[in-house]
């Protein structure tokens, strides 16, 4: 019978292109075995459900010969005295009653039960769903839309979080009621039990068809969906330059085609479900009427000497003439039968839909994590000052394009040194490479002498201050985005804050350091959010501090003040500084120009205005647009 629902064979899927590399056709056990482990967190619930399951099917299988007995008992004694008097039918109906009662009662609780595993299977999904995305590396997130790990973190989550609560343990309880009720039926007829069984058996090849077909258009509603949802996420978070260019009706058109696709993939699912349905309703009919058929026959007869010859007399015949409540009994065996399977075909679209989101959601934790801390990593000399050395580094973000060749240089403890160069020249690659957001191809970095890849990550980045050129802020208060969620009293916040000159500019903020901050910032400006960066690298106490564009973009009045929280802040660390206003950086101790990944010059900025090289060209060239 599990042929059913599962099949037996891999189902072949279409490949979506984020993924190619990761998803593969899996079998529904292979899926199954991933949710496992999550089920045995919970083995108490997930065994105190399936407790639940025997006296559920049991209930089923009783009530028909509950009724069997009253009608060939005291109704059928009744109608041969003809005085209407039914004598001893309260007993039937009393334990009729206490099974409805039963019934009722351990399906409210294996129903709570399953449910609840669901919930917590699926809290458990999201977490360690959540914890891998975030711990990927950033290659990762370079060719993954948004909106597709939102769609992997919310509905797909949700979808199969159903396969344990409405699926796997509904299918068990399902499974088992068909089991105790076929051997019922062929305890009690086994000529009308094999009927009916024999009438389910051809439906398993077009249930497994049907299955591998909504499997196919399901996984192609995941993809649309994914889709859909990094379309909206774009077009919101871009939202000015939509208006600003008048792009609400292209744009507007775009998302009709997306949502007419995902349309088109959902109706197909509807119409597999359906059939699916469809198919079974009639099945369970056309069993009813073979039962009328084969059963009113030997009723009539009262024996079974009509089947016999219809069959030739190759079958023995029942020890038992059937009487009228035999056979209803077994109409409704039948009903009793087919209930499972109607309610298989309702489980269908929730169960195949998990199974779904299972293979997309595996093909994210199957992901390995390129960025790992070592098995022993080695700590970095407390008394260490700061020193930088890249030696030969190779690196690329595509393999064999390198965006860095052969980069080798070192910087002192305590030295201020600027990255200068063309677009495209490698400059914020190094400042990822050094925060080891990616790993080198080739070559090595170190930090006062020890390879970056031996040192634990938290670690590393304990030790490094980064101002971007967009000071990110996260949902919550000023405090929260300086301390980041580490452990700080507000008043060593605004230590950091005065100690950099800011502590004013923040307590004029309408609440100070408990100013609620909305979604990236958004109720603060560009300037305020950057000056807030800068708090935040202070309250670390970093050794080596990178500026990444950090100055850039500002109105006078707040550069100034960043001008001068920077002189601070730079003192005794190391700083590798990211400017494309050369003006900025003419005080720095070094100037390493970049072309190409390659280092081209390096020195003071008068010695290469001197040298007339690359560096005095392109401070020309602004000097000129200045």
């Amino acid at each position: 019978m599990y042929l059913l629902i599962f099949g037996c064979a891999p189902v072949t899927v279409a490949t979506p292109p984020d993924t190619a590399a990761n998803l593969h056709p899996q079998s529904d056990w292979r899926l199954l075995r991933i949710l496992w482990p999550y089920a045995r967190r919970h083995w108490k619930l997930l065994l105190t459900a399936l407790a639940f399951l025997p006296p559920l099917a049991l209930a089923d299988a009783v009530q028909p010969l509950i009724l069997q007995r009253a009608l060939d008992g005291p109704i059928a004694e009744a109608l041969e005295r003809g005085d209407g008097i039914l004598l001893g039918l309260w007993p039937y109906v009393g334990l009729l009653i206490l099974t409805v009662l039963l019934r009722w009662a351990f399906q409210s609780l294996e129903g709570y039960s399953s449910q609840k595993l669901g919930q917590l299977m699926t809290r458990d999904i999201r977490n360690d769903l959540f914890a891998h995305i975030l711990a990927l590396p950033a290659q990762f997130f370079d060719r993954t839309p948004v909106g597709k790990l939102i769609t992997r973190m919310t509905s797909d989550v949700e979808a199969l979080g159903d396969v344990f609560s409405t699926g796997a343990v509904g299918i068990v309880s399902d499974l088992f009621t068909l089991a105790v009720i076929a051997v019922v039926m062929l305890s009690q007829r086994w000529d009308l039990g094999l009927l009916l069984i024999l009438i389910v058996i051809p439906m398993s090849a077009i249930v497994v068809e049907l299955q591998r077909r909504f499997r196919d258009a399901n996984f192609r509603v995941r993809e649309e969906l994914s889709k859909l949802n990094s379309w909206i996420q774009e077009n919101i978070l871009g939202i000015t330059v939509v208006q600003l260019f008048r792009r609400e009706r292209l744009n507007g058109q775009i998302f009709q085609t997306i949502n007419r696709h995902y349309i088109h993939e959902v109706d197909q699912t509807i119409l597999y479900d359906a059939a699916l349905s469809a198919i079974l309703e009639w099945v369970s009919w056309l069993a009813i009427a073979a039962l009328l058929w084969v059963g009113g026959q030997q009723v009539l007869a009262a024996g079974t000497e009509m089947l016999r010859e219809d069959l030739g007399g190759s079958l023995p015949a029942p020890s038992e003439p059937l009487t009228f409540g035999s056979l209803y009994a077994f109409i409704l065996f039948s009903q009793r039968f087919f209930n499972p399977l109607r309610q298989l075909a309702e489980k269908f679209t929730a169960l195949q839909s998990g199974f779904t989101a299972v293979e997309r959601i595996d093909s994210i934790l199957s992901l390995p994590l390129a960025i790992r801390d070592p098995l022993q990593p080695r700590s970095l000399p407390r008394s260490g000052g700061g020193e930088v050395r890249f030696e030969n580094v190779f690196f690329g973000y595509s393999p064999g394009e390198w965006v860095l060749k052969n980069l080798t240089f070192t910087i002192r403890p305590g030295e201020k040194v600027a990255l200068v160069g063309p677009t495209g020249a490698g400059k914020s690659s190094v400042i990822r490479l050094l925060c080891r957001l990616y790993d080198v191809n080739q070559g090595s970095i170190r930090i006062d002498g020890v390879d970056i890849r031996e040192i634990a990550q938290a670690e590393l980045r304990q030790r490094l201050g980064v101002i971007l050129q967009d000071g990110f802020l996260f949902s919550g208060d000023i405090q929260q985005n300086i301390t980041l969620g580490e452990e700080g009293e507000l008043a060593d916040v605004e230590r950091a804050a005065r100690q950099l000159n800011l502590h004013e500019f923040i307590r004029d903020l309408p609440q100070g350091y408990a100013t609620p901050v909305r979604e990236r910032g958004s109720n603060l400006s560009s300037g305020q959010k950057q000056l807030i960066s800068f708090v935040r690298a202070m309250w670390r106490n970093p050794s080596i501090l990178l500026l990444d564009e950090a100055t850039a973009s500002l109105d006078v009045g707040t550069e100034a003040l960043i001008q001068s929280a920077l002189e601070t802040l730079l003192q005794d660390r190391t700083a590798i500084i990211i400017a494309h206003r050369l003006s900025t950086i003419r005080d720095v101790d070094r100037i390493l120009v970049l072309q190409h990944g390659e280092l081209k010059e390096q020195g003071s900025h008068t010695e290469l205005m001197a040298l007339n090289g690359l560096y005095a060209s392109l401070y020309r060239l602004q000097d000129l647009g200045g």
